[in-house]
């Protein structure tokens, strides 16, 4: 049984009932309508569609659940986790997987090399050389990266200057081997030399 139809068949509240009656001990039919707290017929109709889907089976005590059907639909749901198609995998970002699925941004490796590629990797598919951004637009790029992740925009943004895969200065930001980089002014400068960025 595949996750979706799983979830499709799970998706009825009926069925959901029944399911947990019997989960919980329901072994009869008469057990599992008083367990779901469903009209017999409505109960028997549901068991019907479970036992069908291969959820139910007639035990040699009565109904049970079907664990290995609920467990190979999650493991398959597990290996198109793990497996990803054609799309999601980006040129250039083969091995940036689980850290990067497509155009998102999933989270930051703890190695330090590790985020350094990883961030590598998103400054060469967002950012043109010899193009200042001013800080909004950098927010709006870095936050379509982020969207769903557990990393947010900011603390990439702050990444990226540290890193110096992006020059922060006078207010903009660009590619630091680009002839858009942009200078210091004398504030920045002061508060690097003072150790405080």
């Amino acid at each position: 049984m595949t996750p979706e139809a799983l979830v499709g068949l799970l998706a009825d509240p009926a069925r959901m009932r029944v399911l947990a009656a019997v989960a919980l001990g329901a072994r009869t039919a008469a057990d599992m309508s008083f367990g779901a707290g469903l009209a017999a017929k409505e109960a028997a109709v549901a068991r019907r569609k479970l036992s069908d889907a291969g959820l139910l089976v007639q035990a040699p005590d009565g109904w049970a659940v079907d664990y290995t059907a609920l467990r190979s639909a999650a493991r398959e749901q597990a290996a198109t986790r793990r497996s990803p198609s054609a799309e999601e995998v980006e040129p250039g970002a083969e091995g940036l997987r689980p850290y990067v699925v497509g155009r998102r941004l999933v989270s930051l490796p703890a190695r330090q090399s590790r985020r350094r590629e990883v961030l590598s990797h998103l400054v060469s598919v967002t950012f043109a050389p010899d193009v200042r951004y001013d800080e909004r637009a950098v927010n709006e790029l870095l936050g379509t990266w982020c969207a769903h992740g557990s990393v947010d925009h900011v603390t990439v943004r702050r990444y990226l200057v540290d890193s110096g895969l992006l020059v922060r200065g006078n207010g903009s930001y660009a590619l630091p081997s680009s002839d858009a980089a942009p200078e210091e002014n004398v504030a920045e400068q002061y508060v690097r030399a003072m150790g405080l960025a």
